[in-house]
């Protein structure tokens, strides 16, 4: 890899010297801007640093003292110096209550992981080799640890091996997200909006219900006959019982397994299953270890309620999917994908009228 990959990333040229006289608000919507660009950029270039990192033919003994210099200098101190100059930038603005405050602490795991601090397990201890000894990146499977393999600019495609550059790329996301995702979110919500949002954590619960079938459009006989079975189950509500059509890929990526719905309820965790009808478990928490990816699924999600024109949120099937997405990215809670990941859209008033709420699966 050439030094000019290096210059591929959208670096930041913001600095406390360049905001002149403009107002708290304006020099904030600066930084925003910068997020919204590097996002559509940087993904693809930490592509381009796993793929180099993976070659084999870049790494001869004489390229060593340069790639460590590319790597250590080029790319991981270069994004310490672009956070603490955010940083820094940010704190000036903090007063004036334009800053999303998730953005430090997002800045925060960024440079541990960029100081060799490695919070995953996984790669934690090549990481920290690397940092004492660079030579250690001539061994084939230290670099496999560190590179990863290629996520695509969604960052959601299947990799067999997560990466610490798989990680960092999410860091830098994270960082990017809470900056713009805010005013992305606030504005989208013109014909309708969000009333209430929160993060609810319930006991362990089980979801009951019937996959989706092919029916005529409008009649919902089906799924009415399938929330009248459970409506005899009153001894095993949750105290979440509401229809819903849940959601999920079985705990695999969405580029591997398709998209799965399921109409139903959420009941207490002992529910008996009727017959014909199919079941997922829900826990509070992760058992660490369980590296099983699917059910059990984690019982942590974001609840949002809308309320507006109802044919304008419901033009898109994934507008209710994508505000409440977006709302959790902005605050910088952890979606757990794809292993634990699910959705489901919420009929507060019954399935057989719109759906005005929406359920993300969350980890905090």
């Amino acid at each position: 890899m050439s030094r000019k990959l290096i210059d591929e990333f959208y670096w930041s040229d913001i600095t406390e010297q360049n905001a002149g006289e403009q107002t708290a608000a304006d020099k904030y919507k600066r930084v925003v801007g910068w997020a919204g660009k590097a996002r559509n950029t940087n993904p693809n270039v930490f592509d381009a640093l796993t793929e180099w990192i993976l070659d084999d033919s870049e790494w001869s003994e004489e390229k060593l003292a340069e790639n460590e210099q590319i790597l250590m200098q080029g790319v991981f101190a270069r994004f310490k110096e672009q956070n603490a100059r955010l940083r820094s930038y940010l704190k000036e603005l903090q007063p004036s209550g334009a800053v999303n405050a998730a953005v430090f602490e997002r800045l925060d795991k960024f440079d541990d992981e960029l100081s060799g601090q490695s919070h995953n397990e996984w790669f934690r201890e090549p990481v920290a080799k690397m940092f004492s000894d660079f030579n250690v990146m001539r061994e084939r499977g230290i670099r496999e640890q560190i590179a990863g393999q290629k996520t695509g600019p969604e960052g959601v495609n299947h990799v067999d091996i997560y990466g610490y550059i798989n990680n960092l790329k999410d860091c830098d996301a994270g960082v990017q997200w809470a900056l713009f995702m805010p005013d992305s979110v606030k504005n989208r919500q013109k014909d309708y909006k969000i009333d209430n949002f929160e993060y609810r954590k319930m006991p362990a619960m089980r979801f009951i219900g019937r996959e989706c079938i092919e029916h005529d459009a409008g009649d919902m006989s089906w799924e009415l006959e399938i929330m009248h079975t459970l409506d005899s189950m009153n001894e095993y509500k949750s105290g979440f019982d509401y229809d819903v059509l849940f959601q999920h890929h079985y705990g695999k990526n969405v580029d591997i397994e398709q998209w799965h719905g399921f109409w139903g309820r959420f009941m207490k965790a002992d529910a008996p299953v009727p017959e014909g009808f199919i079941s997922f478990d829900f826990v509070p928490n992760r058992d660490v270890n369980d590296f099983v990816a699917g059910p059990p699924f984690l019982s942590q999600f974001a609840f949002s309620i809308f309320s507006g024109d109802m044919d304008v949120l419901h033009k898109s099937w994934d507008v209710m999917y994508n505000i409440t997405r977006d709302t959790m990215l902005g605050q910088g809670v952890n979606i757990p994908y794809p292993d634990k990941y699910w959705t489901a859209e919420v009929f507060l008033d019954g399935c057989d009228k719109y759906s005005t709420a929406y359920m993300f699966s969350a980890e905090f």
